[in-house]
């Protein structure tokens, strides 16, 4: 049999000093599945990395080897020892990985509980896999449905109401931090998703001033004409940071665009004034050696749980109903992957069957020499048709069985004397389980 397997990293289980060596962006998550795929213990595999998680979806034989394997892959990622990762690191199988999804792509397991852009990540995060060929049945079915259950939870629930994104939360720490924003100059570094989020949210609270600068010029013109901005180069970066009240820097850049030389040079010549630089990369944009500096506040994903906590506590009651909308949705899995657990089972009874039809018709054939063609296919018929007839009561009842599959599937395997390992039946790429088709009437050759 084969299982589903999620081994990841998140916010509630490492520090982003962490999280950062193991972020994979868009193109190297692709050689990662690549690489996945050329080990025979893995049948299937979606990369999920965001700022806030990295998540192996994976499914396969042994789930105990698989998770040894993709645990010395990921320390190998991150450059570090398995031992030093491994208490950051958590495994889930079978339904708890369908549950985990499902709650991820609702925003239930975010760090901003309702924010919009998991939804899209994880879509996309399942599209790569899809153009790399990494993702099969299971994992078709997987997330097909946590999608769908993320887009009812959106439309059922109020959870996305009010601020509902990092970058907003973030804009709310500055002002938590200092005070009104209208007269603050903000310097936005990075025109993705993130950052886009961010100028929404600081137009929100009145910010007049904000500047927008990336390696891509054109993407950053469009952001900062949206919101009455405008734009800098890279090179003028440090005579914008030297007027800066904020900055907040969201880019996919592997390394520290902001380190403590630069940024200690800037703050000579700001007669003390202080800066508040909010760091929303995973690898991170700001060297976090930069909150030693005289003036300088820094601030990363991880320290925006106070503000949060406060976005919590407003949505605790839209949360226990997505909640509810996770947990009916996950029965209908349940009852789907339980299907596709008994199949091996029924397949190598029906076998079974087979068999003895043919061990007794073989025994039989002497005795049969003045039977016609046509009587000899009557007798073959009448013969599957009564194995089929009695072995249809036990295949229902183990199909049935629901909590109680295990045991029944047991029993049927030791009374009957089949092996275990006889026929791990595949899903369908539709996600369905096939269904099990009776003894088939053979035509014999004589």
């Amino acid at each position: 049999m084969t299982e589903l397997l999620v081994i990841g990293t998140s916010h509630k289980t490492a520090p982003v000093a962490v999280r950062e060596r193991l972020a994979l962006p868009e193109a190297r998550a692709r050689a990662f599945l690549e690489q996945l795929r050329e080990d025979a213990q893995i049948h299937e595999a979606v990369v999920l990395s965001t700022c806030n998680r990295m998540e192996l979806y994976v499914v396969v034989g042994d789930p105990v080897e698989a998770e040894a394997i993709l645990l010395g892959k990921l320390a190998k990622l991150a450059g570090i020892r398995p031992t030093e990762l491994v208490d950051g690191i958590y495994s889930l199988r079978n339904c708890d990985v369908a549950r985990h999804l499902y709650r991820v792509t609702s925003s239930l397991d975010s760090l901003v509980v309702g924010e919009a852009e998991i939804q899209g990540q994880v879509k996309r995060a399942y599209e790569a896999a899809l153009a790399v060929g990494t993702t099969g049945p299971l994992t078709n079915k997987l997330f097909r449905a946590a999608l769908a259950t993320g887009k009812r939870v959106r439309t059922e629930t109020a959870i996305a109401e009010g601020r509902s994104s990092v970058s907003s939360v973030a804009v709310d720490l500055a002002e938590d931090a200092l005070g009104t924003l209208h007269d603050r100059h903000v310097l936005i570094i990075g025109a993705g998703e993130t950052a886009e989020l961010t100028a929404a949210a600081l137009h929100e609270h009145g910010v007049g001033s904000v500047v927008v600068t990336n390696r891509r010029p054109q993407r950053a013109q469009e952001l900062a004409q949206r919101f009455g901005g405008r734009t800098v180069s890279f090179d003028e970066l440090p005579s914008e940071l030297a007027q800066a009240d904020i900055v907040i820097s969201s880019t996919a850049a592997p390394h520290a665009i902001l380190g403590v030389e630069e940024v200690d040079a800037v703050m000579e010549g700001r007669h003390d004034r202080p800066l508040l630089l909010i760091d929303l990369a995973v690898p991170r944009d700001v060297d976090p050696d930069c909150a030693g500096l005289p003036g300088v506040r820094v601030a990363n994903v991880d320290d925006l749980t106070a503000t949060v906590e406060r976005h919590l506590r407003v949505r605790g009651a839209e949360a226990s109903s997505a909640e509810a909308i996770v947990e009916e949705e996950i029965q209908g899995f349940a009852v789907w992957l339980g299907s596709l657990e008994v199949l091996p089972t029924i397949a190598a009874l029906r076998e079974h069957g087979e068999r003895i039809v043919d061990d007794v018709l073989a025994g039989n054939e002497g005795r049969w020499e003045s039977l016609s063609e046509r009587d000899r296919e009557r007798v073959e018929a009448v013969a599957r048709a009564v194995a089929n007839r009695l072995l249809h009561e036990p295949t229902q009842r183990v199909k049935q069985a629901g909590d109680r599959r295990h045991a029944r599937m047991q029993v049927l395997r030791e009374l009957f004397g089949l092996e275990d390992g006889a026929h791990d039946t595949a899903a369908q790429d539709s996600g369905e389980p096939a269904e099990v088709r009776e003894l088939p009437r053979r035509r014999r050759t004589g």
